[in-house]
This record gives structure tokens, C-alpha cells and sequence, in this order.
């Protein structure tokens, strides 16, 4: 239940951020290619990023 929790505060995190102009998914390393009838966009950064004050944040609570 408290990964569900979490999960859905995650998203609205996220959600926010995009409301409030921050620019994840816009980071430099994020990859995106446009061509004429062909979009891939892939936000490398961007995960690591998020991954990285995920697991921060697991490893404090577990220390504590």
C-alpha cells in the first residue's frame, strides 16, 4: 500500500513540475530525434536523475 502511495505522489510530483515549467524531460542528454513521419524521444537524464532522489531517499529512510 505504501509503494501505491508512493507511487501516485511520484507522479503527481512530476506532473507538477511540468505545470510549473521545470524542465524535466527538457535536460541536456535527454534523447530526442525528429524526422518526417517519425518522433523518438527517450529521457536519459531525466531517469537518471529521478532514480537518483529515489534512491536517495530509500536509503534515508532506511537509515533512519
Amino acid at each position: 500500500m505504501l509503494v501505491g502511495v508512493g507511487l501516485v505522489t511520484l507522479g503527481g510530483l512530476i506532473w507538477l513540475a511540468g505545470r510549473f515549467h521545470v524542465p524535466l524531460g527538457e535536460l541536456p542528454g535527454d534523447i530526442r530525434i525528429e524526422r518526417p513521419g517519425f518522433k523518438f524521444y527517450f529521457p536519459l537524464t531525466t531517469c537518471l536523475l529521478i532514480s537518483a532522489l529515489f534512491t536517495l531517499i530509500l536509503w534515508l529512510l532506511r537509515k533512519r
